[in-house]
Formats: C-alpha cells, structure tokens, sequence
C-alpha cells in the first residue's frame, strides 16, 4: 500500500495522507479508536470513527458533543501537528457512536487523535482494537489529568472481566487509580508516546500503572481530637454513639458552646475504610474531578449554607455529584442547618434513608452513592440565645418560624438530638488553662470504643447499626423484658413514630454495643431515648 502525498488518491485505493481516498475508500475499521464517556459515575464505551472525504479542508464532528469535545479539532490538530505528524490536508469527519449519548469534556481528545491517524496510514489499523483511550491532549500533545479516568478504569473491568482490553490514559491521572486493576491500565504522558506504542509495542512499550513509582504521600497534620473540647461531657458521649453505630447526629444550643468544635471531631473517630469502601469513595472524586481525601480515611465535606440543591445532592448540567456523594462513607457536616433552605434540606430526606441518590433530568439519569453519616448543629432560636424568659430577645413567633425551616420529616429521620449548654468551666478553662489533658475519654479511648463496637456489628449483622433495615433492627436487639416494657410506655409518651421507634432501637443497640453486651437492656433503651427527648427542647 502506497499513499501519494499531498492528499492525491494512490491507485490500489489506499487512503492518502493528504484526506483524499479511493471510490472503494469508505471508513473501515481500521479508523476506529475506543474511548470512555462519563455520566454520573457509568462510563460507557464510544466508538470514535474518522472519515476522510477530501474537498476543502474542514473538521466535523457529530455524535452528541457538547462545547468542550467541539473544541478538540483544534487541540487535536495542533497536537498532531506539533509532534512532527501529518495531519490530514482535506475534510476531517469525526463520528463518536452511539449518537443518542451526550459526550462532555476533552476526555475524547486522545482517542480523536489516534482514530484520525489510522485513518492517515500512520499507525498500524490493527494496532489498536483491544486498547481503549481517555486523556485531554495539550496542544504540543502532551496528555493532561482527565476527569473520571477511575470510572473509566472500573467500567473497562466490568464490560471486559476476561481480561483483554486495556486502557490508555495519562500518567498524572495514575495516582487515583489505587488498586483497580493496575496491570491493564497503560500511562502515558505525550501523543508522541502512544504513538510509539501503536506502531510496536515490543520496542516500545507504555509503563502499566503497576510500574509507576508510587506516589509520596503528603504529611498530613494530626487530626485534633476530643482533649480540644472544653467539657461537653454529654456531648462527646453522642459524638461515640454516633461514630460507633454511624447514627445521624443534631446539637442544638446557643452560639460558643462548642457545636461546630465537636461536630468537626466525628471524621476523627470513624475507623479507616475498608478497601472497597475507600475504592467506592476514590470513583466519586474523580467523577467530580476533585482531590480525594487522605488514603484510607472517611471523607469529611462541610458545605456552606448557601449550597443550591444540585451542590448538596448532585446533578447539574454534567451530572457532577453532589456534597452529600462526596461524604459517602464519611461526614457530611450542615452547620447552622435552619439557614439552609428548607427546599434543599428536604431533599436529604431520601437519600438518609436510601444511602444513594437517583438524579432523573431531561438528559440524563443516573444514581450516585450516598452512605453518609449527617452531623448538625443550630441554635434554639434566631438571635442564638438561650430561649428562656429572661435572655432571649425573640419573640415566640420568630422562634417557631425559625425552627420550622427544618422539617418534621427530617428531623424524625435524626437519630440522636443533643442539647449543648456552655460549660460552667469554660471560663476558669480560658483564664487558667490546664496544663494536663483536659479531662473525659480522651479521643484514642473513643476511637477503640468505636472500632471495636464496629467489629461486634460486623460479626453480628455485616452492616453498621444505623444501616440495618426494619425488621433486622428488632432481631439485632434482642431486647430483655424490662427494655421491652420502657419502650411500650415511651411509645406514646414521645410521640414515636414507626420510623423514630427503629431509630431508637438502632441507637439502643449501638449503645449496648459500646457496653459490650449481648442483650439490649433498659438501660440501653433509656439511654437512646433521652437523644430523642431534645428535640422537643
């Protein structure tokens, strides 16, 4: 085969350089490169398929692309022009299949690339049916981090479990791939480089993800821990029900007493994820094109109360998750939650329940992760005082207003209600601090609580307390007669709903769990009642 310069066609119908191509010249597979979109967290395959018609130079490109994969003619172009290659002098039609799906980003560049020059002859057409190709190309062609290249890495596993395909992506977007299936993930960081590749792979061969000097790991600064927090005693005892059980937690009281300080401390007793967890968690962040958080530990997001709704849950025009995906496996922190529209506030009530959250647009739909543990605080009433006769300044009509920004629903589905008061130390504590750790369970106490409260449920259930579903949670229980009858009388006298009943349990059974007990007692059931009683307060 002999392809004539300047785009002519050569007389054995091969395809020319310049764009031209013989009558028999239709696009064969050989102009075909595979690449990976991203909706949510899915990332199904595209076809990318190059045409060379000749006639007046152009570029176009059809297959649903929004403005970001329109602008790859001119990357591509310059890119392939820059690494010394020939870029086809006549009309350039670029189809990325299936048609229907809307494709987003500049992850389709390096698949462009390689399918326009098979299309060309430069490299080999049967050099690339097995390998799959996301990667941004810069305009001297060097390859640049990729959104979702893990969502990629992990959907290339599931369609291919047998093992043959493998994907080609860029080596700064290597370090999030953890351990998914590093030997079939290739990296790459110039055109030039995959090109080499494509044309013999023996002689010169593409580093797997495998190979790749592990990346240092930054220092992160030790966490503060529970010695910080002056008193709040009762406090840091629901702050280790919560993280031992990974129950949902509200602290109600005046402004200073320490909610924020103690809410910050619950990402510090959570117990390291496990690797599928931290795997599930990694897919997220590199959906959403973010840092992930340190190796191992729970995610911690703390949005601000302006947060619109597709911030808080996901969505948008790209189908980005949202803050309550990004906590998955982690905290998810609403600090003043009554200055947050109550419209989004609603919108958590499904996915507390649920632990994922389905995002339905016009364009898409899609299910994101969201097995977060919510952490609240607000004050009593507008002005932040204590609501008593003699030092609030609100009146009662502002109070209840206010307090209903926060619905009922929501509230019911909040397992532990925990009033924070000002410490009667707090002054003694800032004028004359102690020189010895403040006493209470120190935070290496609780952590070992809660890890080993974590273990018994595993064994018991494989799930956490708080994610057990209805009928389990009475089974999990195992009340004794005297918790069976407590919790019959505070049925009606809390006002419990079916809902806040099974709460109780799940509460009641984490605190059993911290006791090391086998049974659920009365005790046990009166503990996780006074966490409900607050919330009348």
């Amino acid at each position: 085969m002999k392809a004539a310069p300047g785009g002519a066609v050569t007389p054995d119908g091969a395809v020319a350089p310049g764009g031209a191509v013989t009558p028999e010249g239709a696009a064969t597979a050989g102009h075909v490169a595979h690449a990976r979109a991203l909706v949510g967290l899915s990332s199904p395959r595209v076809t990318v398929e190059t045409h060379l018609p000749g006639g007046l130079p152009g570029f176009t490109l059809v297959g649903l692309p929004e403005t970001a994969v329109r602008e790859a003619r001119d990357r591509v172009k310059r890119a392939i022009q820059n690494c010394g290659l020939d870029y086809p002098r006549g009309r350039v039609v670029v189809n990325l299949a299936p048609a229907e799906l809307s494709k987003d980003g500049a992850r389709f560049d390096l698949a462009i690339a390689v399918s326009v020059l098979r299309a060309t002859g430069q490299v080999p057409r049967n050099s690339a049916l097995n390998l799959e190709f996301v990667g941004e190309l810069g305009l001297f062609g060097e390859l640049r981090a990729t959104r979702g290249c893990l969502c990629a890495a992990l959907a290339l596993v599931n369609d291919d479990p047998g093992g043959r395909s493998r994907l080609i992506l860029p080596a700064a977007s290597a370090m999030e791939m953890g351990t998914a299936c590093p030997d079939r993930l290739l990296a790459a960081t110039h055109l030039r480089e995959v090109v080499a590749f494509l044309r013999d792979p023996e002689a010169q061969p593409l580093p797997s993800v495998a190979d790749l000097p592990a990346t240092p790991r930054i220092h992160t600064p030790t966490e503060p821990g529970l010695e910080e927090v002056i008193g709040q005693e009762a406090a840091k005892r629901a702050l280790t029900i919560a993280a031992a059980g990974g129950h949902h937690l509200l602290m109600i009281g005046p402004p200073g007493t320490g909610k924020t300080l103690l809410s910050r401390r619950l990402a510090t007793l959570l117990p390291d994820l496990e690797q599928d967890q931290a795997m599930e968690v990694a897919a997220v962040y590199s959906a959403a094109g973010a840092a992930p958080p340190p190796p191992g530990r729970p995610p911690f997001r703390d949005p601000h109360h302006s947060a619109s709704a597709p911030a808080l849950v996901g969505g948008g025009r790209d189908a980005m998750p949202g803050e309550i995906s990004m906590a998955h496996h982690g905290v998810l922190m609403l600090d003043e939650l009554p200055l947050f529209k109550p419209s989004v506030l609603d919108l958590l009530r499904e996915p507390l329940e649920s632990r994922t959250i389905t995002v339905a647009r016009a364009r898409y739909r899609t299910t994101f992760p969201a097995a977060f543990q919510l952490v609240a605080a607000m004050n009593p009433c507008p002005a932040g005082f204590v609501c008593t006769e003699g030092s609030c300044r609100c009146a009662p009509e502002q109070v209840r207003r206010y307090r209903a920004r926060v619905s009922g629903p929501l509230l019911d589905r909040i397992d532990l209600h925990v009033p924070v008061m000002p410490p009667s130390e707090a002054l003694a504590s800032v004028l004359d601090p102690p020189k010895t750790t403040h006493p209470g369970q120190p935070t290496a106490d609780a952590q070992a609580a809660v890890r080993q409260a974590r273990d018994r449920q595993r064994q018991r259930q494989g799930c956490s307390n708080a994610a057990l579903a209805g009928p389990a949670v009475v089974g999990a229980a195992n009340l004794d007669a005297g918790a069976r009858r407590l919790l019959a009388r505070a049925e009606s006298g809390f006002g419990l709903s079916l809902r806040g009943m099974h709460r109780v349990l799940r509460t009641a059974r984490t605190v059993a769990d911290l006791a090391g007990a086998a049974r659920v007692g009365s005790d046990h059931v009166a503990e996780a009642l006074s966490y409900r009683a607050a919330s009348t307060m």
